[in-house]
């Protein structure tokens, strides 16, 4: 008897999730799963590397929801953390009860001023908006941006600033995906200015996620063979259907292919964000490439090109200039300004999540997460990550863009915002990273430019990114993965188990009223100030709650609906 292989173009998240499923559910084993990764190491997009000597790095943060995430966290259940005698849920569970978020600097001026941004800002037109938004069908919204749907005013208010920052949305995004965030994050809605439902894992998720996801699949026999990029995938059609036959990839600059043999299966990643990403150094500026040095993509719209029902790539893959953002990490072995930064931060580090400087030119952010952040990173070194949302702008401080900078010209414009002091400025290095599609899942697209996991075309083969059709569930999420790669696995083997629901909170009254309320009348911390006493303008904002309440209860009638 034949045994069945799989394989898999790329080894990030969702290529290792997938993995673990074969495994847990459809009877593969190991040592019949092989993984061709264009990278040196594995983990795609979710990285985490570098030295003392050389300073640390992560392109990016992954942020974790507990009310969601239904799929990631039935797999991390079952793989053992860092943490002897530890699941890496349970380990993430219990980190996260000791470092619960609560931001106090969520948003800070030009003046290094922190901002009260419990009220979220919004007029009764920016409300009304809103709330068309999210009960609009997809379907009649086809290729919509953000700015079809509101007024320029509704880009100042307070909650803009800080959504638009937690998730990285632009206002030239998929007002589609906007309406998803909100109906799959309404929950977090009311508590957006403190992230208190942003959750972390350990270390860095390169360091706390995957090493041990990896170390679970190894073990059992999964190969990954770095420094294999696919570029072609020979595909037989026939009444409609393709069935994909060779796999051609490069190595050593050598063309090589894999036969599929009859009842293989393929799982491809349509598209990554992180494709053609650079680094720069303190003294250098990160590259800036482009769609030529995607590879991703590029085998994406060739198989779209010859294969009905893959989907088309173009919408994402083209437009460069706006799903392009910069991140930066920052390396101190020297307390004194690591200190420095922390008391701008006003909180330990690892409760505080994003701060926004509103008033950047970049737009930065500064996350300082709970040390150490790297694995073996020392107990006086210290890490920050940063990014910048527009940084084809000139900076406040230095006069280039941020893509023309160096790490040292970044750092410098960072610490200008921050307030610090010049003298406290050594032993310290900063590598800037260039993302060029780093929000490509966010750009505007119809409803059939991502093919669906398993698409209705495929025989023996699915696709696995953030780049496939999941009803309900947001992109640029780890759950986007680990959704796909469930669904796109039980789809070929035809693994009758459910799949976990996507929750979606903004049908529940219960959420619904909270939204409501904190859309009209500000944080608690706020209510309980403005509410208190029976004076004339308390009667007054009582009067305001009645109004609120119709409101709800017409938001709730709509929702049930």
């Amino acid at each position: 008897m034949t045994t069945r292989k799989a394989y898999f173009v790329g080894s990030g998240v969702g290529s290792m999730t997938a993995a673990f499923f074969l495994m847990r559910d459809a009877g593969f084993k190991g040592e019949d799963i092989k993984m061709l990764e264009t990278l040196k190491i594995g983990g795609g997009s979710c990285d985490g590397t570098g030295s003392v000597e050389n300073g640390f790095i992560t392109r990016g943060g992954r942020m974790f929801n507990f009310p969601t995430f239904e799929c990631t966290w039935e797999v991390l259940k079952e793989i053992p953390s860092n943490t002897e005698g530890k699941s890496v849920y349970q380990e993430t569970v219990d980190f996260n009860r000791d470092n619960c978020k609560n931001s106090k600097s969520r948003v800070v001026d030009k003046n290094g001023c922190r901002l009260d941004v419990q009220d979220m800002g919004f007029t009764m037109s920016d409300r009304m908006q809103l709330l068309k938004l999210v009960e609009t069908p997809e379907e009649k919204m086809g290729n919509s941006i953000i700015t079809d749907w509101f007024s320029p005013r509704f880009f100042e208010t307070n909650f803009w600033i800080m959504w638009a920052t937690t998730f990285a949305f632009q206002p030239w995004h998929s007002a589609i995906e906007l309406k998803r965030y909100m109906e799959r994050f309404m929950h977090e809605f009311v508590r957006i200015e403190t992230l208190e439902g942003i959750k972390s894992t350990v270390l860095n998720q390169y360091d706390s996620m995957i090493v041990p996801l990896q170390k679970y699949l190894m073990d059992k026999g999964v190969s990954v063979n770095f420094g294999c990029t696919v570029e072609d995938v020979d595909m037989e059609e026939a009444n409609g259907k393709y069935t994909a036959k060779v796999i051609h990839y490069r190595k050593n600059n050598k063309m090589e292919k894999i036969e599929l043999a009859k009842g293989d299966l393929l799982f491809i990643q349509n598209g990554c964000m992180t494709d053609a990403s650079t680094l720069g150094s303190w003294t250098k500026p990160a590259e800036l490439k482009g769609l030529k040095d995607s590879t991703s993509f590029k085998l994406w719209d060739t198989l779209a090109q010859k294969c009905k029902g893959l989907g088309n790539a173009k919408p994402f893959m083209s437009n460069t200039t706006e799903s392009i953002w910069q991140s930066f990490t920052v390396t101190m072995k020297n307390p004194a300004l690591f200190k420095a930064f922390t008391d701008f931060y006003m909180q330990r580090p690892g409760i505080g999540g994003i701060m926004t400087f509103k008033d950047s030119n970049w737009f930065m952010g500064l996350v300082i997460a709970e040390q150490p952040h790297f694995a073996g990173q020392p107990k006086d070194v210290n890490t920050m990550w940063g990014y910048g949302l527009f940084p084809n702008k000139i900076g406040n401080y230095v006069n280039k863009s941020m893509l023309e900078c160096t790490g040292e010209e970044i750092f410098y414009e960072y610490c200008q915002h921050c307030r610090i002091p010049p003298e406290l400025v050594h032993d310290v290095t900063c590598i800037p990273c260039i993302m060029p599609f780093i929000t490509a899942q966010f750009m505007p697209r119809q409803i059939s430019d991502r093919p669906k996991p398993v698409p209705d075309t495929a025989v023996n083969f699915g696709f696995i990114s953030q780049f496939v059709e999941i009803p309900y569930d947001t992109v640029f999420t780890v759950e986007y993965s680990t959704r796909a790669a469930q669904t796109a696995v039980y789809g070929l083997c035809g693994i009758k188990k459910k799949i976990p629901k996507v929750h979606r909170y903004h049908k529940q009254p219960k959420y619904m009223i909270k939204a409501v309320k904190k859309a009209f009348m500000g944080g608690a911390g706020t209510l309980r100030q403005r509410e208190s006493g029976n004076s004339p303008m308390s009667t007054f904002k009582k009067v305001g709650l009645a109004a609120v309440i119709g409101f709800v209860a017409f938001a709730v009638k709509k929702g049930m609906e």
